[in-house]
């Protein structure tokens, strides 16, 4: 689950970690009078989205009074600001952060997040500040620090010693910047974060140290620990599919592309985009029903499937394991019958009960194509994808 910046900094003040004083606005006026709250000579108005880049998209800006801040504000409530991370759609800003104006000596990053190839959380820093830090990650992989953390001891101080001078701080700032990232990987950890970017991390020129910005993302699958969580999410932020789906806790994420997936098990998913892709196709979705699914379950999958205008065939991947096949198939064809499918389906069943899932969609008055093995199963519906047009 995805928070705000303004949500993210007050997390990250319950822990100790420095943030600079701000006030959430929601109108022109709201934002005027915040910046008089505030009262510094210059404010910052921020545009709260969920995703990056929104500096050079036009959704931070800079006002030298309030009634500046109040102008700002009108331009920047109900636009659509377009990122490298929002896509061409972009995102209608409906909340802003007044903050106040800084003076910025020099700007860090700093993320956590967990590294896959490792099992660990790793701590990562770098000089390369305020900028996209994945295209620093592709160019200049050496810029970014990082630090392993064994879970049985937690993240030691002599890791955050090491990456504070690793950013070149004086040695005058060592200790404070340790403490900084100690909070940090303490509100990470406690907030079971999935990620926990701060960037830029900045250094004022009297010598402070403060998350400038705050990008959390929650581990979904440690929410039963932190119910107060749920009212921080902002569902105009997400697809509406994916929040439909969320609902029937079904794993969906919307891609753009016209080939819709229904698949269990996220490796199986993940493999079943890759061979479509490889056969010319492009995944529309990915949807992995869970490996005891029910039938009602599965038809909601595939409503939540066809919902998706782009969507120009279908493809079924099921091995029957815990879930079985002719369950998924009674699935399918109940939801096919329910809402008049007219595109292409292609089914690729293999597992339990898989001879009477097959008689099922054979017999079901369906035009359901069947396919023995994945590579057959891409290059059919890619083939019915591609007809459709």
């Amino acid at each position: 689950m995805k928070i705000h910046e303004y949500q993210g900094k007050e997390i990250l003040k319950q822990y100790g970690v420095p943030v600079p004083h701000g006030i959430v606005a929601r109108t022109p006026e709201e934002a005027e009078r915040a910046a008089r709250e505030l009262g510094t000579d210059i404010v910052v108005v921020k545009a709260q989205i969920h995703a990056g880049g929104r500096g050079k998209g036009g959704g931070v800006k800079l006002a030298k009074s309030p009634e500046e801040a109040r102008a700002i504000a009108e331009q920047m409530i109900g636009m659509t600001l377009v990122t490298h991370q929002t896509g061409a759609e972009g995102r209608e800003v409906k909340t802003l952060l007044i903050e106040e104006g800084l003076p910025i000596d020099k700007e860090f990053y700093l993320g956590i997040t967990l590294d896959r190839v490792t099992g660990r959380n790793v701590f990562m820093a770098s000089q390369a500040g305020g900028m996209d830090i994945e295209k620093v990650a592709e160019e200049t992989p050496e810029l970014i620090l990082k630090e392993a953390i064994d879970p049985a001891v937690g993240f030691r101080p002599f890791q955050a010693r090491q990456l504070a001078f690793g950013l070149g701080l004086p040695s005058e700032l060592i200790n404070q910047a340790a403490n900084f990232m100690t909070k940090l990987y303490e509100a990470y950890e406690k907030s079971d974060a999935s990620l926990l970017e701060i960037n830029p991390f900045l250094l004022t020129k009297d010598n402070r140290l403060i998350a400038l910005d705050a990008k959390v993302n929650f581990d979904d699958n440690a929410n039963y620990r932190h119910k107060d969580y749920a009212e921080l999410r902002d569902l105009n932020e997400e697809e509406p599919l994916e929040i439909e789906a969320s609902k029937f806790d079904l794993n969906y994420i919307k891609l753009d592309g016209d080939i819709g997936c229904m698949v269990n098990g996220a490796g199986l998913a993940m493999a079943t985009m890759d061979i479509i892709k490889l056969a010319g196709g492009e995944p529309a979705n990915f949807l992995d029903v869970g490996g005891g699914a029910s039938q009602e379950r599965v038809e909601q999958a595939f409503k939540i499937l066809l919902a998706d205008d782009n969507v120009k065939a279908v493809l079924i991947n099921i091995f029957g394991g815990i879930v079985r096949c002719d369950m998924v198939a009674n699935g399918v064809v109940a939801a096919a019958k329910n809402l008049g499918i007219s595109v292409p389906i292609v089914a690729r069943l293999e597992g339990t009960n898989v001879e009477e899932g097959r008689w099922v969609l054979k017999n079901s008055g369906i035009n359901i194509l069947t396919a023995d093995g994945m590579r057959d199963a891409a290059e059919k519906v890619v083939s019915a994808a591609n007809a459709s047009y």
